[in-house]
């Protein structure tokens, strides 16, 4: 059985990477954007933490999600870009 990591935990784990670096994982379907009205390692928490109910509020909110052509777009005309990323697998969150 894994080990349930603790919201500080993740925060210790939350790096800042270039979006060229974070773009394939967009590719695979696997990347879910935040938006900075969220705690990144908070959210994280409750994906690990299967909360159904908290990320599905959050999810119609449009407070996270899959990021949009637009948004993909944008940020392919800016690959240096950094961001905050946290990884809870198979996920990747990414701060907006």
């Amino acid at each position: 059985m894994s080990e349930k990591r603790s919201k500080e935990e993740l925060a210790a784990t939350i790096d800042v990477a270039e979006w060229q670096w974070i773009r394939p994982h967009c590719e695979r379907g696997v990347l879910i954007t935040v938006s900075e009205e969220l705690e990144l390692a908070e959210v994280g928490y409750r994906v690990a933490d299967d909360d159904a109910g908290t990320v599905g509020g959050w999810i119609a909110a449009g407070l996270i999600g899959k990021p949009t052509a637009e948004e993909v777009a944008a940020w392919d005309m800016e690959p240096a870009r950094k961001f905050s990323m946290l990884i809870v697998s198979p996920y990747i969150l990414m701060g907006k």
